[in-house]
């Protein structure tokens, strides 16, 4: 897993796969008592934030914010990059 043991190689994290875990993909809503929904931010946002509630999005709140900032995931397809060779 460490950085350095591995250098100009990708590390798969398998373990992701887990049941336990709650890694989703973009405005997905969490299987959760209260669905959260997964959202992209902006940077601002993170170091705004004091608190973890101040990044927690509710389903209406994720429709408010692509309202009001757009698609913030939209542009993730155009940014490619080639992977090292081994």
């Amino acid at each position: 897993m460490t950085k350095t043991l591995r250098p100009g190689r990708v590390f798969i994290d398998w373990s992701q796969n887990n049941p336990a875990k709650t890694t989703i993909a973009p405005y997905s809503l969490r299987g959760r008592d209260r669905p959260i929904v997964s959202t992209p931010v902006t940077w601002d946002e993170i170091r705004a934030c004091r608190q973890p509630e101040q990044l927690t999005f509710t389903a209406d709140d994720v429709l408010d914010r692509i309202d009001n900032l757009g698609d913030l995931f939209a542009d993730l397809g155009n940014h490619r990059t080639t992977l090292p060779a081994r």
